[in-house]
């Protein structure tokens, strides 16, 4: 054997070590770095067992919400599931819609919100809502629908009732029956 070969050996035994080893170093990476954050306190943030808290919430006043709910020129019942909640500014609140097609053909509708007092709407921050985008309901669909907010503790203090007002529209397009064709009497806008 000569010593050019025997040189090509030894280099390859070394690649291939070099390859075990950053290996296994990568495979034990993530255990050495978890074991890295338990015992320097980084990266508590992901500790299932403490609960989240608001700190913002103000629970030294109570802010009534009104639901209302309208529709405009659209064959849909609308309606809130309740009428109205107490809560505290800066707590989380779950609330639902209920709409129905009453029609034989899919229509499609966007809700637009309004507020009152208008100055409410400052302070009122939804984070999820079915009014977000448009919604399509089938021939006699019913939907529930819901809606999260949170209000702003910076509500002005004179302001303890709020309405939260939504009119659906019909969007602008095709409605058509289960068979694809426009129903008797509809227009295609």
């Amino acid at each position: 054997m000569s010593a050019h070969a025997a040189d090509n050996r030894r280099l390859l035994v070394r690649l291939t070590i070099s390859a075990v080893v950053m290996f296994a170093f990568g495979f034990a990476l993530v255990p050495f770095y978890e074991k890295i954050c338990e015992v320097t306190g980084i990266n508590d943030l992901l500790k299932p067992d403490t609960a989240a808290t608001n700190t913002q919430v103000d629970e030294s006043r109570w802010v009534t919400v009104q639901f209302d709910s309208n529709v405009h020129d659209l064959p849909w019942r609308f309606r809130p599931q309740q009428a109205a909640v107490r809560v505290h500014p800066g707590e989380l609140v779950h609330v639902a819609y209920e709409v129905a097609n009453t029609r034989a053909y899919a229509v499609a509708g966007q809700a637009v919100p309004s507020y009152g007092p208008q100055l409410a709407g400052q302070y009122f921050r939804k984070l999820d809502c079915f009014c977000f985008s448009q919604q399509t309901l089938e021939a006699g669909e019913t939907r529930t629908m819901p809606v999260v907010f949170v209000i702003d503790p910076g509500l002005p203090a004179e302001v303890n009732t709020i309405t939260l007002s939504y009119t659906f529209f019909e969007v602008a397009g095709r409605r058509t029956s289960a068979a694809g064709r426009l129903p008797a009497g509809a227009d295609s806008t």
